[in-house]
């Protein structure tokens, strides 16, 4: 019995340490492809991160899940962007986008809207105390952010609610691309943040003043680089979803009957995010959120006034 048990030991250690060995393979490896000749995309296991190489340094937009992650985005940004970081955008405040932040030299401009700095005390306050408090955006904005940085204009503009209700999307106005932060996941079907101001049904009006602006390639939040075609497929499906919960809602359907209901035609190609034991977006997910927003069931939290700088 002795020795079983002790098998069974050596097996479960050997076990957790090819687990551990696989989790930090997947945290720290890092790819990343052109866009352009001025702009590349690194993906890893977070929101997609954008550089932009300027005369003067590197501008870097969303910063992935942790804070080794971002030590390691930093590096490999600075060698694409040409120099040392100008400036860091955070598209929203969730985690898969921000909390590479504290890589960076106390100091760094880091650009978001005045929502999403709000939505950080609120929702994620924890992480941004102590050491990496001066991490957080220290450069709001309420509409639209203009930076020059060299030979290069960044843009930024907040259009409206969708994934949550701070999104921006930031254009780099002459390599006509755009990042577009959660707005848009490329054939994965989306997290959808009612409680930090999120919206279904608002969702397609602002994708459409999204496609309003001048842009030739789209990196999103999750999936590949695309181009308009690409936004514009996630955009029909986001306006049938908020349709479809509507109705649902206005003839009393329960969740269950909702689900049971459900016959979406845009997204045959979608495919589902997950992380095993933390969350999982399929098609379940997202006519759930949509329910839940057109029945009144979840009702997106009052925000109080952001900090301009400093610490949250």
């Amino acid at each position: 019995m002795g020795r079983k048990v002790g098998v069974i030991a050596v097996v479960l250690v050997a076990l957790v340490g090819v687990l551990a060995v696989y989790l930090y393979n997947r945290v720290t490896v890092l790819d990343h492809e052109a866009v352009t000749d001025s702009v590349s995309v690194i993906y890893g296991a977070g929101g997609n991160v954008a550089v932009l190489r300027t005369q003067s340094g590197a501008v870097v937009v969303d910063t992935m899940t942790f804070p080794i992650q971002g030590r390691r985005i930093l590096v490999l940004a600075e060698r694409l962007g040409g120099g040392p970081t100008q400036a860091v955008i955070n598209t929203h405040y969730h985690a898969d986008h921000t909390h590479g932040n504290p890589a960076w030299p106390l100091g760094t401009r880091i650009v978001a809207t005045e929502r999403t700095r709000a939505y950080l005390e609120r929702f994620d306050s924890a992480f941004w105390e102590g050491l990496t408090a001066g991490a957080a955006p220290n450069d709001l904005f309420t509409d639209r952010h203009d930076l020059r940085i060299g030979d290069k204009t960044v843009r930024s503009h907040y259009l409206g609610r969708g994934h949550t209700g701070g999104d921006l999307v930031v254009l780099f106005v002459e390599d006509r691309v755009l990042h577009t932060g959660d707005l848009f996941f490329n054939r994965r079907y989306p997290n959808i943040d009612l409680e930090a101001g999120g919206s279904v049904q608002q969702w397609a009006e602002t994708l459409e003043r999204v496609l309003a602006l001048d842009f030739d390639r789209v990196i999103p939040g999750h999936g590949p680089v695309t181009d308009r075609a690409g936004l514009l497929e996630f955009q029909r499906f986001i306006a049938e979803l908020a349709e479809f919960a509507s109705e649902s809602a206005a003839a009393e359907m329960s969740l269950e009957e909702t689900l049971a209901a459900a016959n979406l035609e845009h997204d045959g190609a979608f495919e589902e995010l997950s992380v095993p034991f933390l969350f999982k977006f399929d098609r379940d997910f997202v006519i759930r959120r949509a329910w839940e927003e057109a029945s009144g069931v979840v009702q997106p939290v009052e925000l109080e006034a952001p900090a301009a700088s400093g610490n949250l």
